[in-house]
């Protein structure tokens, strides 16, 4: 993912899908200069936030029922 889609996801209000290694994951942050993204897990663990490469990131499309 670029880092621009990472600036509109985190500034938009609507629930995004975005996916680290295959997990769900919220954007928490994120830093241009060095291209890294701040995430946690959306299970709810808040503390387990990590530094990742935006180009590692992958936006999914919300499952339509």
């Amino acid at each position: 993912m670029d880092m621009n889609r990472v600036k509109q996801i985190v500034s938009s209000p609507a629930d995004i899908p975005v996916y680290y290694n295959g997990v769900s994951v919220w954007i928490d942050g994120y830093n241009e200069e060095t291209q890294m993204v701040t995430v946690h897990l959306r299970d709810g663990r808040l503390h387990e936030r990590r530094d990742v490469p935006a180009a590692e990131l992958e936006e999914k499309e919300a499952a339509v029922d």
